[in-house]
């Protein structure tokens, strides 16, 4: 933790060398998400329900996706740039060093620009949770928490099959971004209101479901069950299968020779 804090410091030293630049970015970040809100509240204006989910308690999935999103690429930036590390041998380098190459590549870049992102989610957490009209007890704060943590962790794991896949096609695939960067998208609503088969594919397939949605209705009330409190926890298990398709692919590299 503490070389990782190292790391933090010489990110955070050098984006900030350029204050202006930096604070242009993170401005630019905050527009471009900023369509994302409109476009919810555009949709409010002509219908007042969605799925039977009001609109205030619609912004409370959206900023938990969101804000989960942000931080992830926030401080799992390296694994998105990781095609560029086996391109250019700079990998090769992270294999011979005494330290885990995940961490390595984790600390490798840290984009504090989503700081505009982050912002726009607590702006929207703010109006939102008095808002909606949930009553608020300690399990609850917690469980929001826990969405945001967890999907911040499960947005991790699926950085990490992209960079598993590198390992084979030396290239990212796009076709990832439909659950990283779609998926905040899609998160501006409930999944429920994709469809039954959609809602079963982040269940049980990419387990976006149990930070977003299953929690989500525990908060507002249509779900008093312990487990959908906790649901978030679930996401966890999905690193099972992500580290292990991580090492499955770095078993099967091979240097670039660069």
């Amino acid at each position: 933790m503490r070389l990782y804090m190292k790391y933090f410091k010489i990110h955070l030293a050098s984006q900030m060398a350029y204050k202006v630049s930096f604070a242009l970015t993170a401005l630019g970040q905050f527009l471009n998400s900023l369509t994302a809100f409109f476009g919810v509240w555009f949709m409010f204006q002509r219908f007042h329900q969605v799925d039977g989910f009001s609109f205030q308690e619609v912004l409370l999935s959206f900023a938990v996706v969101l804000l989960a999103f942000s931080l992830a690429e926030c401080f799992g930036r390296g694994f998105d740039v990781f095609p560029q590390m086996i391109a250019n041998g700079e990998f090769d380098r992270i294999l011979v060093r005494p330290r885990s190459p995940i961490f390595q590549v984790l600390a490798a870049k840290m984009e504090f620009t989503r700081i505009g992102r982050v912002l726009q989610a607590c702006l929207i957490f703010v109006y939102a949770i008095p808002a909606s009209q949930v009553e608020w007890t300690g399990l609850k704060i917690l469980t929001l928490f826990l969405m945001v943590l967890c999907g911040a962790i499960l947005f991790f794991f699926l950085f990490l099959i992209y960079a598993g896949i590198t390992f084979f096609t030396l290239e990212g695939l796009e076709v990832m971004n439909i659950f990283t960067d779609g998926a905040r998208e899609f998160g501006r609503y409930p999944f429920s209101i994709y469809g039954k088969r959609v809602l079963r594919f982040l269940t049980f397939i990419i387990p976006m479901a149990w930070f977003q949605y299953y929690p989500f209705l525990y908060l507002i009330g249509h779900e008093n069950k312990p487990l959908f409190a906790v649901a978030p926890l679930l996401c966890l298990l999905f690193g099972i299968p992500a580290y292990g398709f991580w090492r499955l692919g770095l078993h099967h590299y091979k240097s670039t020779g660069s």
